[in-house]
């Protein structure tokens, strides 16, 4: 943050920060440094969207008591591949989870200037936002972006957490706009979504245990990278995996790596007898 938003020549803290006001991070930076908002950078004139690295896919799941998100390690740039084990999926706070597609490097930002929102709400205010709340501070925070997106610029998040009310997990996706949607089981976003979708659509069910939930995950990143060049299927040389996070009533865990391994190379031995994928019926 620029030195005029911490300090004055007294060493002091400005007049902002000691001023009571809303509960929205978002709205103090606003009215207070409007240009350390993403949306509100000039990045002059054009297309920009083959000069920066960006992520691709991302898929959730839900399963009784809570969901899944998973996210490729690929980051590509036109036709390069610009990073092999970039992270998409976040916590957003202790009971969701944030992942996105599309420029990485915007992506990130938004992510991090989310969990902060989240966090600022919850230290003014003493208690957390509802889910539906969340989303539409992201909703928000997306629709701010829309001058970036109109550059090419573009971040697609999908977020995902656990609601009190039904004991459960739910999966939210957005357009570049801001739009938000409330999606039922299982949702993909990023160029190896149609794919991803595919899959999860032929192997998932309504009573998967968290297991084999993230071994349906997994599989469908394993589908969409086997049809979209910019999606990274596990990296067996490198051992580079999927990131998974799961929530849960016991709040946001992200899966060591060890089982993810574990799950994945369990999938890649059964896809050397069935390359085109498994049977609806065979998870693991």
């Amino acid at each position: 943050m620029n030195r005029s938003m911490t300090s004055d020549a007294s060493g002091r803290l400005p007049e902002a920060f000691l001023t009571p006001g809303g509960s929205s991070f978002m709205d103090f930076l606003a009215g207070h440094a409007p240009d350390l908002l993403p949306g509100r950078r000039s990045l002059g004139q054009g297309d920009l969207s083959s000069e920066v690295p960006h992520g691709t896919t991302i898929v959730a799941a839900t399963f009784p008591g809570g969901v899944v998100m998973a996210g490729d390690r690929r980051a590509t740039m036109g036709n390069i591949i610009a990073q092999r084990d970039i992270e998409k999926v976040f916590p957003a706070d202790e009971y969701s989870a944030v992942a996105f597609a599309g420029s990485a490097g915007f992506g990130i930002e938004m992510v991090r200037l989310f969990q902060v929102e989240l966090e600022h709400y919850e230290k003014l205010e003493g208690a957390t936002l509802s889910l539906d709340g969340k989303a539409n501070r992201l909703s928000a925070l997306i629709r701010g972006n829309l001058p970036m997106a109109m550059q090419g610029l573009t971040v697609v998040p999908l977020f995902a957490g656990y609601d009190e009310d039904i004991k459960g997990g739910r999966i939210f996706s957005y357009d570049p706009t801001g739009g938000r949607y409330e999606e039922t089981h299982f949702y993909s976003v990023g160029s190896g979504s149609l794919f991803a979708r595919g899959a999860l659509k032929k192997l998932y069910r309504e009573d998967l245990s968290e297991t084999d939930c993230v071994t349906v995950a997994i599989q469908s990143l394993i589908d969409a990278a086997d049809d979209d060049s910019a999606t990274g299927g596990p990296d067996m040389l490198r051992r580079i995996f999927p990131v998974v996070g799961v929530v849960t009533a016991h709040g946001y865990r992200r899966l060591p790596e060890d089982e993810v391994a574990a799950l994945v190379d369990a999938a890649w031995s059964q896809r050397h007898t069935r390359p085109d994928g498994p049977a609806s019926a065979s998870l693991t």
